[in-house]
C-alpha cells in the first residue's frame, strides 16, 4: 500500500461507503472483437451487479445500451458500471484483501478506430486498465492503439487474453506478441488450463495450484482447487521461476530476499507484483474464456491485488490558472473539491449529463464550482451515479469517484472544475484530428434548424466531431475519424433528434505542408482620405518536424514592428495557415519566424498588421515548395492462404505498401499502409474477394506527400 493505516484513515470521510484504499478505477481497452463487453458482462454478473448474463450477438448486455450498439453488436460510446467484490478470504491472492469488500468502477470502451476519442478520454480519468487480446489474433493493430494511449497517461495494465476456447487460441504465441510488438514486459499469473474445446480452468502460477471450472447451468459461477496435473507440473514451475526472476530482477526487496537466500513468501511475492505493476514495469498476465465463463472471477482477483487505488497512484499534475505554475492533486477526501469533466452526453430523459472524476475532496448537491477556463461558477443541483443506462441520484460524491452531474452549461470536454479558492487547470485529454469529412443538408425547412442544434450537441458530446461551414459553397461540413463514425452520427440525428438528412460522398481531410525555407513579404498599404490603413511584416518559414503542428516566434529587433501589434501578426499567421496555397487545405507542421516590417505612427493598427501578417505567410508559403498530403492508414487484413494473392493484389490497385505477412496455420495476416481515399467501399471489396472469409482492420498512422498525378486530379476537384 502507499500510505500507512492511519493516514489512510485522515484521507477518508466517514460517511463513503468504500474507503480509497478499496476502490479501483478501471477500464476494459482493445481491439474490435476482442470481447471487452463479454468480459464487463460477466465481472457484473459473477459481482451480483446482474443475475442473468447478457450477450453481444443477442443485443442484450449492459454496457452497450445505445440502440445502434445492440443492432451492429458493437460498442460506440464508453459506458460506467459500479460493482462491488469480496476475495474469499481462504482464497485471497494477497491478504490485504482476503475477506474485504471492494469497490470497482468499471469502464467498458469502444474497440473501433473510429471511436477512439471514447478510450482515449476514458484512460485519462482512469487509475488502471484490463487489456483484452484475442487468443487466436494475440496483438492487433488497434491492441497497440489503446496500448500506446494507456502508456500516455501512464496506466497500469493488466492482460487478459480471452477466447482461449476458440479454435487456433494460442496462450504462448499471444504472450510473445505483447513483448515483441508492444514492448511489454508480459509475464503469465494464471495461464489457461487446457485451449480450444478442451479447456477447463487456470494454472494459478503463483500458488502452484489448478483452478477448474465446473460446466453446469450457474454460468462458470463454481470451481475447484486441486493440485496441478502432473503433465503441467514442469510448465507450471518454470512460469514461477520466470515469475521470481522478473521480480528479483526488477523489486529490490524481492531482489534482496533472493541474494540472502531468504525464502520468497506468496505475499511477498505478490506484494512485489503490485509494486511493479503500479510502476507501470511489469504486466501480469490472465489467460481464460469470457465467453465460456472461464477465469474471470480469478481476474477480477488480479485487478483488485495488483492494479492501484486512487492513493496509489502519482497526483494529478495542473497548472495555476494566474501565473502557470505546477501543481499536484492528491487523493484526500478532507482536500479542497478538484475534478476534471471528461466526457458530455445528451440524455434524452435528464438533459445533458456531465461525467466528471473526482480527484480531491467531495462535491454535494447544493455545493457550488468553479471553471478556471471560464472564469464562471455553477451551482450542482443534481449527481448521479451510472450503471450503463441506468441512473441513480446520489446526495454526495467523494474523491476517486466517476459520476455524472445533471445540467451544467458552459463546459466542454476537458474542463476542470474546482474549488474557487483552489483554482486549478488539470490537464485535458488530447484527442487527434478528422480525416474524412462530407457535406450533410436537412431533408425539410423544417429539419434545418432542428439539424443545427443536433449538430451542435454532437459536437460538444464528441470532441473528434466537428462541424463547419464551407465559404465558397455555403454548405454545412461534418468531419469525423471514419464513414462509421460519420453513419452513426447521421443516424443518432434521425434517432434522438428526430432530423432527416441528405449526405454527399465522403472526402478526405488532406493537409499542406512545405518541403524548404523560404523568406515572404506582406504589406498592407490604403490611403482614403483621413486615416489610412499601413502594415508590413516579412517573415521565414521553415518545415516542421511532424506532429509539431504550426509554431511562431518573434525575432524581431529594434522595434520595427511595436511590439503591442505582434499579438494580431500571430493572429493573422494562424488564419492565413487554415487555407493553404496548394489546394486551400489546412497547413501543418510550419515554423514560423517574424523577421522584420515597419509602421505608421498614425495609420498603423491591429487589423492592418493581421492582414499584413496573412499576406507575408502566404507569399512565403509559395517560394517554399508547398505540398499536397494525404491520410495513410495502417491496414491489417486476416484471410485464408487462398484467397492472399487476390487480397494483396487489391491492395496494389489501391495504392498500398504491403509492410509484412504472416502466416498461421490456414491463416494469412497481411498487413499494410494505404491512403484513406482509396479505401472507400473495401469492406464489400474483400466480402466479394474472399467468399465473406477476410477480415480487416483500419486506422490512422501518419500524412504523406500526395503522388502527383493524384494531386492533379485533386486539384481538378476542387477548381
Amino acid at each position: 500500500m502507499a500510505a500507512t493505516t492511519e493516514s489512510v484513515t485522515n484521507l477518508n470521510s466517514p460517511n463513503r461507503a468504500f474507503p480509497l484504499e478499496r476502490t479501483r478505477n478501471i477500464g476494459i481497452a482493445a481491439h474490435i472483437d476482442a470481447g471487452k463487453t463479454t468480459l464487463t458482462e460477466r465481472i457484473l454478473f459473477y459481482t451480483g451487479m446482474i443475475h442473468k448474463i447478457g450477450e453481444v450477438h443477442e443485443g442484450t448486455t449492459v454496457t452497450d445500451w445505445m440502440e445502434q450498439e445492440r443492432e451492429r453488436g458493437i460498442t460506440i460510446t464508453s459506458a460506467a458500471t459500479t460493482c462491488s467484490w469480496m476475495q474469499r478470504p481462504e482464497e485471497g491472492i494477497y491478504k490485504a484483501y482476503s475477506g474485504i469488500k471492494m469497490r470497482v468502477n468499471i469502464i467498458d470502451t469502444p474497440g473501433h478506430v473510429d471511436f477512439t476519442a471514447e478510450v482515449e478520454r476514458s484512460l485519462r480519468v482512469l487509475d488502471g486498465a484490463i487489456a483484452v487480446f484475442c487468443g487466436v489474433a494475440g496483438v492487433q493493430p488497434q491492441s497497440e492503439t489503446v496500448w500506446r494511449q494507456a502508456t500516455k497517461y501512464g496506466v497500469p495494465r493488466i492482460a487478459f487474453v480471452n477466447k482461449m476456447d476458440r479454435t487456433g487460441a494460442d496462450f504462448d504465441n499471444a504472450l510473445e506478441s505483447m513483448r515483441t510488438k508492444l514492448g511489454a514486459n508480459a509475464w503469465p499469473i494464471l495461464f489457461p488450463l487446457g485451449r480450444e474445446d478442451y479447456l477447463k480452468g487456470q494454472i494459478d502460477v503463483i500458488n502452484q495450484k489448478a483452478i477448474i471450472y465446473i460446466d453446469d447451468n450457474s454460468m462458470g459461477s463454481t470451481y475447484e482447487v486441486h493440485e496441478i496435473p502432473d503433465d503441467l507440473k514442469d510448465k507450471a514451475k518454470a512460469a514461477y521461476d520466470d515469475l521470481v526472476a522478473q521480480m528479483c530482477d526488477l523489486d529490490e526487496e524481492i531482489g534482496m530476499l533472493y541474494l540472502e537466500e531468504k525464502p520468497i513468501s506468496i505475499e511477498a511475492l505478490k506484494a512485489a507484483i503490485r509494486r511493479q505493476t503500479i510502476a507501470n514495469r511489469f504486466v501480469p498476465v490472465v489467460g481464460g474464456s469470457a465467453f465460456k465463463n472461464k477465469g474471470v472471477q480469478y481476474l477480477v482477483d488480479a485487478v483488485v491485488d495488483y492494479l492501484p487505488g486512487p492513493l496509489d497512484i502519482p497526483p494529478a499534475q495542473g497548472l495555476n490558472p494566474d501565473n502557470n505554475e505546477p501543481m499536484e492533486v492528491s487523493a484526500n477526501d478532507q482536500g479542497k473539491f478538484c475534478s476534471l469533466a471528461f466526457k458530455l452526453w445528451s440524455d434524452p430523459f435528464v438533459g445533458k449529463l456531465v461525467f466528471f472524476r473526482v480527484y480531491s475532496g467531495k462535491l454535494s448537491k447544493g455545493d457550488t464550482v468553479y471553471n478556471p477556463r471560464t472564469n464562471k461558477r455553477e451551482r450542482i443541483s443534481r449527481i448521479i451515479q451510472i450503471q450503463a443506462d441506468k441512473r441513480e441520484d446520489v446526495d454526495t460524491c467523494y474523491s476517486g469517484d466517476i459520476a455524472a452531474i445533471v445540467g451544467i452549461k458552459n463546459i466542454t470536454t476537458g474542463d476542470t472544475l474546482c474549488d474557487e479558492d483552489h483554482t486549478i487547470l488539470l490537464e485535458p485529454p488530447s484527442f487527434p484530428d478528422p480525416v474524412i469529412s462530407m457535406a450533410i443538408e436537412p431533408k425539410t425547412k423544417a429539419d434545418q434548424e432542428k439539424m443545427g442544434i443536433a449538430l451542435q450537441r454532437l459536437a460538444e458530446e464528441d470532441p473528434t466531431f466537428r462541424v463547419f461551414t464551407n465559404e465558397d459553397t455555403g454548405q454545412t461540413i461534418i468531419a469525423g475519424m471514419g464513414e462509421l463514425h460519420l453513419e452513426i452520427i447521421r443516424d443518432r440525428m434521425l434517432r434522438e433528434f428526430k432530423v432527416e438528412a441528405n449526405s454527399g460522398k465522403p472526402q478526405i481531410a488532406y493537409k499542406e505542408t512545405i518541403l524548404m525555407a523560404a523568406d515572404g513579404e506582406g504589406k498592407l498599404v490604403k490611403q482614403s482620405g483621413g486615416r489610412g490603413q499601413y502594415g508590413h511584416v516579412i517573415c521565414k518559414v521553415t518545415p516542421n518536424e511532424r506532429g509539431k503542428g504550426i509554431t511562431i516566434e518573434n525575432k524581431v529587433v529594434g522595434g520595427t514592428i511595436p511590439k503591442e501589434f505582434i499579438p494580431a501578426v500571430n493572429k493573422g499567421f494562424n488564419e492565413a495557415v487554415l487555407n493553404g496555397v496548394v489546394a486551400g487545405y489546412p497547413v501543418i507542421d510550419v515554423h514560423v519566424d517574424i523577421i522584420d516590417g515597419s509602421y505608421h505612427d498614425v495609420d498603423s493598427n491591429e487589423m492592418a498588421f493581421k492582414m499584413a501578417a496573412i499576406f507575408a505567410l502566404k507569399d512565403a508559403m509559395k517560394k517554399a515548395k508547398p505540398i499536397l498530403l494525404e491520410p495513410i492508414m495502417k491496414v491489417e487484413n486476416i484471410t485464408p492462404d487462398e484467397f492472399q494473392g487476390d487480397i494483396m493484389g487489391d491492395l496494389n490497385r489501391r495504392r498500398a505498401r504491403i509492410m509484412g505477412i504472416e502466416t498461421k496455420g490456414n491463416l494469412s495476416t497481411v498487413n499494410a499502409e494505404a491512403p484513406l481515399s482509396e479505401m472507400f467501399g473495401y469492406a464489400t471489396a474483400i466480402r466479394s474477394l474472399s467468399k465473406g472469409r477476410s477480415s480487416y482492420s483500419m486506422e490512422p498512422s501518419h500524412f504523406e506527400q500526395v503522388p502527383e498525378q493524384v494531386k492533379a486530379a485533386i486539384l481538378e476537384q476542387k477548381s
